[in-house]
């Protein structure tokens, strides 16, 4: 099978209709390896597909990439996503979090955070200096979330230019 090019959705179809050898051998014409031993019919054609896709429409971007990756390390620190999840906001972005009764505005930063005038690599930094205790702080301020308490509405919100 050639290359597609404005064709896709014809060369999509073909595979369905492909021997499994083909298969295999256009699996390891796009991957440049042999398939896995024993991968079914089915996930042959997925992954033929998905490259033919990506050859034609691009691959993901490299946030969805990066996301992935920090998805992949949850899971093979904590063993599962359930267990741990911190969002990171973008540069920008005002975290706020009342604490005994003063509002804490927390500025996100390319590399640290910006809290009453000071430049702070940490969050938890951050939080231990207004609570005097050590806390995470990415789940002081709402960032880090456990599975109980995922339906709590977001601490975040994002900088406006007013």
């Amino acid at each position: 099978m050639s290359t597609p090019g404005s064709d896709l959705p014809a060369h999509l179809h073909a595979l369905a209709g492909m021997e499994v050898v083909d298969l295999r051998a256009e699996w390891c014409r796009l991957y440049r390896c042999h398939p896995p031993r024993g991968v079914r019919r089915d996930l042959l054609e997925l992954g033929v597909a998905w490259k033919l896709q990506e050859a034609i429409l691009g691959g993901l971007k490299p946030a969805a990439r990066r996301r992935i990756a920090e998805l992949s390390a949850t899971i093979a620190s904590h063993g599962n996503l359930a267990t741990a999840r911190t969002v990171m906001p973008k540069s920008g972005a005002r975290l706020v979090r009342e604490w005994r009764g003063e509002t804490h505005d927390v500025i996100v930063l390319d590399h640290g955070f910006q809290w009453r005038g000071r430049t702070w690599r940490s969050l938890s930094k951050i939080a231990r200096e207004i609570t005097g205790t050590r806390w995470s702080g990415p789940r002081f301020f709402g960032l880090e979330t456990s599975a109980r308490d995922r339906s709590s509405p977001s601490l975040v919100k994002e900088a406006t230019n007013a």
